[in-house]
Protein backbone atom coordinates (compact mmCIF):
# COMPACT_ATOMS: atom_id res chain seq x y z
CA UNK A 1 0.00 0.00 0.00
CA UNK A 2 2.80 2.39 0.83
CA UNK A 3 5.94 3.55 -0.93
CA UNK A 4 8.79 5.48 0.60
CA UNK A 5 7.89 7.07 3.92
CA UNK A 6 9.56 8.67 6.90
CA UNK A 7 8.66 9.38 10.51
CA UNK A 8 7.53 12.88 11.47
CA UNK A 9 7.01 12.56 15.21
CA UNK A 10 5.55 10.37 17.95
CA UNK A 11 2.16 10.99 19.54
CA UNK A 12 1.07 9.05 22.65
CA UNK A 13 3.68 6.46 21.75
CA UNK A 14 2.52 6.06 18.14
CA UNK A 15 4.89 6.88 15.30
CA UNK A 16 3.30 9.28 12.81
CA UNK A 17 4.77 8.71 9.35
CA UNK A 18 4.21 10.38 6.03
CA UNK A 19 4.34 8.69 2.66
CA UNK A 20 5.83 10.69 -0.19
CA UNK A 21 2.51 10.36 -2.03
CA UNK A 22 0.94 12.62 0.62
CA UNK A 23 2.75 15.62 -0.85
CA UNK A 24 0.82 15.10 -4.09
CA UNK A 25 -2.56 15.48 -2.41
CA UNK A 26 -1.22 18.29 -0.18
CA UNK A 27 -0.32 20.31 -3.27
CA UNK A 28 -3.64 19.54 -4.95
CA UNK A 29 -5.65 20.49 -1.85
CA UNK A 30 -3.73 23.73 -1.38
CA UNK A 31 -4.20 24.67 -5.04
CA UNK A 32 -7.91 23.78 -5.09
CA UNK A 33 -8.55 25.79 -1.92
CA UNK A 34 -6.62 28.84 -3.07
CA UNK A 35 -7.97 28.94 -6.64
CA UNK A 36 -11.30 27.25 -6.06
CA UNK A 37 -13.15 27.29 -2.74
CA UNK A 38 -11.57 30.35 -1.14
CA UNK A 39 -11.47 32.23 -4.45
CA UNK A 40 -15.23 31.69 -4.74
CA UNK A 41 -16.17 32.71 -1.19
CA UNK A 42 -13.48 35.37 -0.68
CA UNK A 43 -13.04 36.99 -4.12
CA UNK A 44 -12.20 40.34 -2.53
CA UNK A 45 -9.12 39.00 -0.74
CA UNK A 46 -5.65 39.27 -2.31
CA UNK A 47 -4.36 36.09 -3.93
CA UNK A 48 -1.52 35.83 -1.41
CA UNK A 49 -4.04 35.85 1.46
CA UNK A 50 -6.06 33.07 -0.17
CA UNK A 51 -2.92 31.00 -0.62
CA UNK A 52 -2.01 31.50 3.05
CA UNK A 53 -5.54 30.37 3.94
CA UNK A 54 -5.13 27.37 1.64
CA UNK A 55 -1.90 26.33 3.35
CA UNK A 56 -3.62 26.68 6.72
CA UNK A 57 -6.52 24.55 5.47
CA UNK A 58 -4.16 21.85 4.17
CA UNK A 59 -2.23 21.76 7.45
CA UNK A 60 -5.50 21.66 9.38
CA UNK A 61 -6.69 18.74 7.25
CA UNK A 62 -3.40 16.97 7.96
CA UNK A 63 -3.97 17.46 11.71
CA UNK A 64 -7.60 16.31 11.40
CA UNK A 65 -6.56 13.04 9.75
CA UNK A 66 -3.95 12.41 12.44
CA UNK A 67 -6.62 13.09 15.09
CA UNK A 68 -8.99 10.62 13.38
CA UNK A 69 -6.36 7.86 13.14
CA UNK A 70 -5.12 8.56 16.67
CA UNK A 71 -8.62 7.81 17.97
CA UNK A 72 -8.52 4.44 16.16
CA UNK A 73 -5.08 3.71 17.59
CA UNK A 74 -5.88 4.62 21.21
CA UNK A 75 -8.98 2.43 21.28
CA UNK A 76 -7.12 -0.41 19.56
CA UNK A 77 -4.41 -0.23 22.22
CA UNK A 78 -7.13 -0.29 24.87
CA UNK A 79 -8.15 -3.70 23.48
CA UNK A 80 -4.58 -5.00 23.53
CA UNK A 81 -3.95 -4.69 19.79
CA UNK A 82 -0.44 -3.99 18.51
CA UNK A 83 -0.36 -0.80 16.45
CA UNK A 84 2.53 -0.13 14.09
CA UNK A 85 1.81 3.59 13.85
CA UNK A 86 -0.09 6.10 11.74
CA UNK A 87 0.79 6.70 8.11
CA UNK A 88 -0.46 9.55 5.93
CA UNK A 89 -0.56 8.89 2.20
CA UNK A 90 -2.24 10.21 -0.95
CA UNK A 91 -5.73 8.98 -0.03
CA UNK A 92 -5.70 10.09 3.61
CA UNK A 93 -4.35 8.17 6.56
CA UNK A 94 -4.36 4.75 8.15
CA UNK A 95 -3.71 3.36 11.61
CA UNK A 96 -1.59 0.30 10.90
CA UNK A 97 -2.67 -2.76 12.88
CA UNK A 98 -0.23 -5.56 13.58
CA UNK A 99 -3.02 -8.14 13.57
CA UNK A 100 -6.77 -8.56 13.29
CA UNK A 101 -8.96 -7.38 16.21
CA UNK A 102 -9.42 -10.03 18.93
CA UNK A 103 -13.21 -9.84 18.87
CA UNK A 104 -16.19 -8.34 17.06
CA UNK A 105 -16.65 -5.90 19.93
CA UNK A 106 -13.06 -4.68 19.59
CA UNK A 107 -13.50 -4.30 15.82
CA UNK A 108 -16.66 -2.23 16.32
CA UNK A 109 -15.16 0.02 18.98
CA UNK A 110 -11.98 0.64 16.99
CA UNK A 111 -13.94 1.28 13.78
CA UNK A 112 -16.32 3.87 15.25
CA UNK A 113 -13.66 5.67 17.30
CA UNK A 114 -12.29 7.55 14.30
CA UNK A 115 -15.64 8.79 12.91
CA UNK A 116 -16.82 9.80 16.39
CA UNK A 117 -13.62 11.78 16.92
CA UNK A 118 -14.06 13.47 13.53
CA UNK A 119 -17.69 14.34 14.25
CA UNK A 120 -16.70 15.92 17.55
CA UNK A 121 -13.82 17.80 15.91
CA UNK A 122 -15.84 18.93 12.90
CA UNK A 123 -18.81 20.06 14.97
CA UNK A 124 -16.53 21.88 17.40
CA UNK A 125 -14.77 23.72 14.59
CA UNK A 126 -18.09 24.81 13.07
CA UNK A 127 -19.37 26.06 16.42
CA UNK A 128 -16.14 27.92 17.17
CA UNK A 129 -16.05 29.36 13.65
CA UNK A 130 -19.63 30.63 13.81
CA UNK A 131 -19.87 31.67 17.49
CA UNK A 132 -16.75 33.85 17.66
CA UNK A 133 -16.25 36.97 15.50
CA UNK A 134 -13.02 35.85 13.85
CA UNK A 135 -11.42 37.77 11.00
CA UNK A 136 -12.77 36.58 7.65
CA UNK A 137 -9.78 34.41 6.63
CA UNK A 138 -9.61 32.65 10.01
CA UNK A 139 -13.35 31.97 9.98
CA UNK A 140 -13.06 30.63 6.45
CA UNK A 141 -10.41 28.12 7.47
CA UNK A 142 -12.36 27.01 10.56
CA UNK A 143 -15.60 26.54 8.65
CA UNK A 144 -13.82 24.63 5.87
CA UNK A 145 -12.15 22.28 8.35
CA UNK A 146 -15.40 21.76 10.25
CA UNK A 147 -17.31 20.96 7.08
CA UNK A 148 -14.63 18.73 5.52
CA UNK A 149 -14.36 16.65 8.69
CA UNK A 150 -18.09 15.94 8.59
CA UNK A 151 -18.03 15.23 4.85
CA UNK A 152 -15.19 12.76 5.30
CA UNK A 153 -17.13 11.03 8.08
CA UNK A 154 -20.10 10.53 5.75
CA UNK A 155 -17.86 9.11 3.01
CA UNK A 156 -15.86 6.98 5.45
CA UNK A 157 -19.02 5.40 6.89
CA UNK A 158 -20.05 3.86 3.58
CA UNK A 159 -20.25 0.10 4.38
CA UNK A 160 -17.39 -0.89 2.09
CA UNK A 161 -14.25 -2.46 3.54
CA UNK A 162 -11.63 -1.18 4.36
CA UNK A 163 -13.50 2.09 5.04
CA UNK A 164 -14.64 2.54 8.64
CA UNK A 165 -18.22 1.82 7.62
CA UNK A 166 -17.05 -1.48 6.13
CA UNK A 167 -15.31 -2.33 9.38
CA UNK A 168 -18.48 -1.55 11.32
CA UNK A 169 -20.45 -3.86 9.02
CA UNK A 170 -17.76 -6.52 9.36
CA UNK A 171 -18.00 -6.36 13.15
CA UNK A 172 -21.78 -6.80 12.97
CA UNK A 173 -21.54 -9.78 10.61
CA UNK A 174 -18.71 -11.24 12.65
CA UNK A 175 -20.66 -10.91 15.89
CA UNK A 176 -23.84 -12.34 14.33
CA UNK A 177 -22.31 -15.32 12.50
CA UNK A 178 -19.13 -15.77 14.54
CA UNK A 179 -17.00 -16.06 11.40
CA UNK A 180 -14.41 -13.33 10.78
CA UNK A 181 -13.34 -14.81 7.46
CA UNK A 182 -16.86 -14.81 6.03
CA UNK A 183 -17.51 -11.29 7.32
CA UNK A 184 -14.28 -10.05 5.76
CA UNK A 185 -15.07 -11.72 2.44
CA UNK A 186 -18.52 -10.08 2.25
CA UNK A 187 -17.37 -6.59 3.22
CA UNK A 188 -14.29 -6.82 0.99
CA UNK A 189 -16.56 -7.66 -1.96
CA UNK A 190 -18.66 -4.61 -1.12
CA UNK A 191 -15.48 -2.54 -1.00
CA UNK A 192 -14.43 -3.86 -4.39
CA UNK A 193 -17.87 -3.09 -5.88
CA UNK A 194 -17.81 0.40 -4.39
CA UNK A 195 -14.39 0.96 -5.93
CA UNK A 196 -15.81 -0.16 -9.29
CA UNK A 197 -18.69 2.30 -8.87
CA UNK A 198 -16.18 5.10 -8.33
CA UNK A 199 -14.33 4.07 -11.49
CA UNK A 200 -17.59 4.22 -13.47
CA UNK A 201 -18.27 7.64 -11.93
CA UNK A 202 -14.78 8.68 -13.00
CA UNK A 203 -15.45 7.72 -16.61
CA UNK A 204 -18.74 9.64 -16.61
CA UNK A 205 -17.07 12.67 -15.04
CA UNK A 206 -14.43 12.70 -17.77
CA UNK A 207 -17.09 12.39 -20.47
CA UNK A 208 -18.95 15.32 -18.88
CA UNK A 209 -15.78 17.42 -19.08
CA UNK A 210 -14.62 17.16 -15.46
CA UNK A 211 -11.23 15.68 -16.29
CA UNK A 212 -9.42 16.43 -13.00
CA UNK A 213 -12.34 15.18 -10.88
CA UNK A 214 -12.63 12.10 -13.06
CA UNK A 215 -8.96 11.21 -12.65
CA UNK A 216 -9.28 11.62 -8.89
CA UNK A 217 -12.36 9.36 -8.66
CA UNK A 218 -10.61 6.80 -10.88
CA UNK A 219 -7.52 6.66 -8.69
CA UNK A 220 -9.62 6.45 -5.53
CA UNK A 221 -11.72 3.65 -7.01
CA UNK A 222 -8.64 1.68 -8.04
CA UNK A 223 -7.14 2.13 -4.59
CA UNK A 224 -10.28 0.93 -2.80
CA UNK A 225 -10.60 -2.15 -5.05
CA UNK A 226 -6.98 -3.08 -4.43
CA UNK A 227 -7.17 -2.38 -0.69
CA UNK A 228 -10.34 -4.49 -0.36
CA UNK A 229 -8.74 -7.48 -2.10
CA UNK A 230 -5.50 -7.13 -0.16
CA UNK A 231 -7.34 -6.94 3.18
CA UNK A 232 -9.06 -10.27 2.55
CA UNK A 233 -5.86 -11.89 1.29
CA UNK A 234 -3.95 -10.69 4.36
CA UNK A 235 -6.60 -12.20 6.61
CA UNK A 236 -6.31 -15.54 4.79
CA UNK A 237 -2.54 -15.49 5.17
CA UNK A 238 -2.70 -14.65 8.87
CA UNK A 239 -5.31 -17.29 9.56
CA UNK A 240 -3.41 -19.91 7.57
CA UNK A 241 -0.10 -19.38 9.37
CA UNK A 242 -1.44 -18.54 12.84
CA UNK A 243 0.10 -20.85 15.43
CA UNK A 244 2.28 -22.64 12.88
CA UNK A 245 5.98 -22.71 13.93
CA UNK A 246 8.79 -22.12 11.46
CA UNK A 247 10.07 -25.63 12.28
CA UNK A 248 7.12 -27.11 10.36
CA UNK A 249 8.08 -25.44 7.07
CA UNK A 250 11.87 -25.34 7.21
CA UNK A 251 14.09 -27.48 5.02
CA UNK A 252 16.46 -29.41 7.34
CA UNK A 253 20.05 -30.08 6.28
CA UNK A 254 20.15 -27.15 3.86
CA UNK A 255 22.75 -26.74 1.15
CA UNK A 256 25.61 -24.64 2.54
CA UNK A 257 28.82 -23.12 1.14
CA UNK A 258 32.25 -22.57 2.60
CA UNK A 259 33.72 -19.08 2.92
CA UNK A 260 36.88 -20.08 1.02
CA UNK A 261 35.29 -20.79 -2.35
CA UNK A 262 35.35 -18.13 -5.06
CA UNK A 263 32.30 -16.24 -6.22
CA UNK A 264 32.75 -17.95 -9.61
CA UNK A 265 32.46 -21.35 -7.92
CA UNK A 266 29.44 -20.17 -5.95
CA UNK A 267 27.65 -19.13 -9.12
CA UNK A 268 28.51 -22.15 -11.25
CA UNK A 269 28.40 -24.93 -8.64
CA UNK A 270 25.62 -23.71 -6.37
CA UNK A 271 23.41 -20.90 -7.72
CA UNK A 272 23.05 -22.31 -11.24
CA UNK A 273 22.71 -25.85 -9.91
CA UNK A 274 20.29 -25.41 -7.02
CA UNK A 275 18.56 -22.16 -8.09
CA UNK A 276 18.58 -20.65 -4.60
CA UNK A 277 19.06 -16.93 -4.03
CA UNK A 278 20.58 -17.36 -0.57
CA UNK A 279 23.11 -19.85 0.82
CA UNK A 280 24.23 -20.19 4.46
CA UNK A 281 27.99 -19.87 4.87
CA UNK A 282 29.45 -22.51 7.20
CA UNK A 283 33.04 -23.04 8.29
CA UNK A 284 34.10 -26.07 10.37
CA UNK A 285 30.46 -26.71 11.23
CA UNK A 286 29.85 -23.17 12.52
CA UNK A 287 27.44 -20.76 10.86
CA UNK A 288 29.29 -17.56 9.97
CA UNK A 289 26.66 -15.79 7.86
CA UNK A 290 24.97 -16.01 4.49
CA UNK A 291 25.47 -14.84 0.92
CA UNK A 292 22.76 -13.91 -1.54
CA UNK A 293 22.56 -13.19 -5.25
CA UNK A 294 22.25 -9.54 -4.23
CA UNK A 295 25.88 -9.46 -3.11
CA UNK A 296 26.97 -11.39 -6.20
CA UNK A 297 25.30 -9.06 -8.69
CA UNK A 298 26.80 -6.02 -6.92
CA UNK A 299 30.29 -7.38 -7.60
CA UNK A 300 31.84 -6.71 -11.05
CA UNK A 301 31.93 -9.93 -13.07
CA UNK A 302 35.65 -9.71 -13.71
CA UNK A 303 36.22 -10.09 -9.93
CA UNK A 304 34.20 -13.30 -9.52
CA UNK A 305 37.24 -15.53 -9.88
CA UNK A 306 39.41 -13.59 -7.42
CA UNK A 307 36.95 -12.70 -4.65
CA UNK A 308 35.72 -15.24 -2.11
CA UNK A 309 32.40 -15.92 -0.44
CA UNK A 310 33.78 -15.05 3.00
CA UNK A 311 34.53 -11.52 1.81
CA UNK A 312 30.94 -10.83 0.74
CA UNK A 313 29.01 -12.92 3.27
CA UNK A 314 26.56 -11.02 5.45
CA UNK A 315 26.78 -11.68 9.22
CA UNK A 316 23.91 -13.40 10.99
CA UNK A 317 21.29 -10.96 12.24
CA UNK A 318 17.58 -10.65 12.93
CA UNK A 319 17.14 -9.73 9.26
CA UNK A 320 18.31 -13.10 7.92
CA UNK A 321 17.73 -15.59 10.76
CA UNK A 322 14.72 -16.88 12.68
CA UNK A 323 14.22 -19.32 15.57
CA UNK A 324 12.52 -22.63 14.72
CA UNK A 325 9.76 -22.07 17.28
CA UNK A 326 8.61 -18.59 16.28
CA UNK A 327 5.33 -18.12 14.44
CA UNK A 328 5.65 -18.61 10.68
CA UNK A 329 3.71 -15.36 10.20
CA UNK A 330 6.59 -13.49 11.82
CA UNK A 331 9.01 -15.10 9.36
CA UNK A 332 6.76 -14.13 6.45
CA UNK A 333 6.56 -10.56 7.73
CA UNK A 334 10.37 -10.38 7.93
CA UNK A 335 10.68 -11.69 4.37
CA UNK A 336 8.21 -9.06 3.23
CA UNK A 337 10.14 -6.33 5.04
CA UNK A 338 13.57 -7.28 3.70
CA UNK A 339 12.60 -8.75 0.33
CA UNK A 340 14.36 -12.03 1.19
CA UNK A 341 13.07 -15.30 -0.29
CA UNK A 342 14.84 -17.54 2.27
CA UNK A 343 15.81 -17.20 5.92
CA UNK A 344 18.23 -19.26 7.97
CA UNK A 345 16.68 -21.12 10.91
CA UNK A 346 19.07 -20.96 13.86
CA UNK A 347 18.80 -22.56 17.31
CA UNK A 348 21.46 -21.76 19.93
CA UNK A 349 23.82 -20.59 17.21
CA UNK A 350 23.41 -23.78 15.17
CA UNK A 351 21.98 -23.85 11.66
CA UNK A 352 19.06 -26.30 11.78
CA UNK A 353 17.38 -25.45 8.49
CA UNK A 354 16.24 -22.89 5.95
CA UNK A 355 12.71 -21.57 5.47
CA UNK A 356 11.69 -20.55 1.94
CA UNK A 357 8.99 -18.12 0.87
CA UNK A 358 7.73 -20.53 -1.80
CA UNK A 359 7.09 -23.21 0.84
CA UNK A 360 5.01 -20.83 2.95
CA UNK A 361 3.02 -19.65 -0.07
CA UNK A 362 2.40 -23.24 -1.20
CA UNK A 363 1.04 -24.13 2.25
CA UNK A 364 -1.19 -21.04 2.30
CA UNK A 365 -2.56 -21.87 -1.16
CA UNK A 366 -3.36 -25.47 -0.20
CA UNK A 367 -4.98 -24.51 3.10
CA UNK A 368 -7.16 -21.85 1.49
CA UNK A 369 -8.18 -24.24 -1.29
CA UNK A 370 -9.14 -27.03 1.13
CA UNK A 371 -10.97 -24.81 3.64
CA UNK A 372 -12.69 -22.38 1.24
Amino acid sequence: MFGRRFELFKLFGFAVRIDLSWFVIAVLITWSLAEGLFAHYFPHLPAVTRWIMAVGGAVGLFASIVFHELAHSLVARRYGMVMKGITLFIFGGVAEMGDEPPSAEAELMVAVAGPIASVILGSGLLVVGLAIPWPGPVRGILLYLGAINLVLVVFNMIPAFPLDGGRVLRSILWGFHGNLRSATRITSQLGSWFGLALIILAVLSILWGNFIGGIWWFLLGMFLRRAARMSYQQLLVRRSLAGEPVRRFMQPNPRTVEPGISIQQLVEQFIYRYHFKMFPVVQDGALVGCITTREVTALPRDQWSTRHVGELAQPCSAANTVHPNIDAMAALAEMNRTGASRLMVVDDGRLVGVIALKDLLRFISLKVELED
